[in-house]
C-alpha cells in the first residue's frame, strides 16, 4: 500500500500513501457506535451511540433515528455510572459485557477530558467471540485552542497531510481554508469571511479561500496573508 495513491470517502485528492500503521488482527462478532462530542444546543459533551456499528452514523440517523440514543454529560459531575449502563444497555450489552462496555465509556470520557477533544469516536465499538468489549476502529478531533497544553498530541501531526498553505498561514495565526475557486477572500472576521464567501458564491464566483484575520491583527500578518493569497496559482 505504502508508495500507491488512495481514494476514498476521506481522501477525496487521491494523496500518495507515505505510513501505515499495524494493529492486532481481531475478530467481531457484533458491532455498535459510539461517540463522544461537544454539543453547543446542550452546552456540553453528549455521549451519542447506537446497536448499528460499522456503518455510517449519518445514514442511521436518518432512516432509524429511533436507533440513535444520546446521553447529556453535566460537565461539572461528569458522567455518571447509571449513564455509562444505560448507554450500554441501549448498544445491546448483555451480561458480565454489559458493565465491560459501561467502563469502557466511562474511560472514554476521561479521554475526552483528558486531551482536549472535541470529538472521540468509536466505531465500531463492539465485541469478540472471546467476549471482550473493543474499540475496533476511532477517530479523535483535537480543540486546536487547547495546543497550549497538549503540546506533544499536536506535534504528532502529519503536515504532509495538510494543504501547504494552510500550514503556512496557521504559523502567524492565520485561520486559512484552501477552496476550489479562483477569487481570493481577506477579511476581518469569521462571519464577515463567511458571508463574503456566500456572496460570491451567489453572484456566480467562486472563493479561493477562507482567510480569518482575527482581531488585534499586526502588519506582519497582513503582509503575510496578501504573500499567502498571492502564492495560490489559482488566484
Amino acid at each position: 500500500m505504502i508508495g500507491y495513491n488512495l481514494s476514498t470517502k476521506q481522501t477525496p485528492q487521491r494523496r500518495q500513501v507515505d505510513k501505515v500503521m499495524v494493529a492486532e488482527a481481531l475478530d467481531i462478532s457484533r458491532e455498535t457506535y459510539l461517540a463522544i462530542l461537544m454539543d453547543r444546543a446542550c452546552n456540553g459533551p453528549v455521549i451519542v451511540g447506537s446497536p448499528q456499528g460499522g456503518v455510517d452514523i449519518e445514514e442511521v440517523a436518518e432512516k432509524t433515528p429511533e436507533l440513535i440514543f444520546k446521553e447529556e454529560i453535566d460537565i461539572f459531575e461528569g458522567i455518571q455510572d447509571s449513564q455509562a449502563l444505560r448507554m450500554a444497555d441501549n448498544l445491546g450489552f448483555k451480561g458480565p459485557l454489559r458493565q465491560q462496555a459501561a467502563d469502557q465509556i466511562k474511560r472514554l470520557y476521561e479521554l475526552f477530558l483528558k486531551v482536549d477533544a472535541t470529538q472521540v469516536e468509536v466505531n465500531p465499538f463492539g465485541e469478540t467471540p472471546e467476549g471482550q468489549v473493543v474499540c475496533f476502529d476511532a477517530k479523535i478531533n483535537f480543540d486546536d485552542n487547547a495546543e497550549f497544553r497538549q503540546k506533544e498530541i499536536f506535534a504528532m501531526d502529519d503536515t504532509s497531510e495538510t494543504d501547504p498553505i494552510e500550514s503556512e498561514a496557521a504559523k502567524y495565526d492565520l485561520k486559512y481554508i484552501g477552496m476550489e475557486g479562483n477569487i481570493a477572500c481577506f477579511v476581518n472576521g469569521a462571519g464577515l469571511a463567511m458571508a463574503t464567501c456566500d456572496i460570491i458564491d451567489l453572484h456566480g464566483g467562486k472563493p479561493a479561500n477562507f482567510l480569518d484575520l482575527g482581531g488585534g491583527v499586526k502588519e506582519s500578518q497582513v503582509y503575510q496573508a496578501f504573500k499567502l493569497l498571492t502564492a495560490d496559482p489559482k488566484v
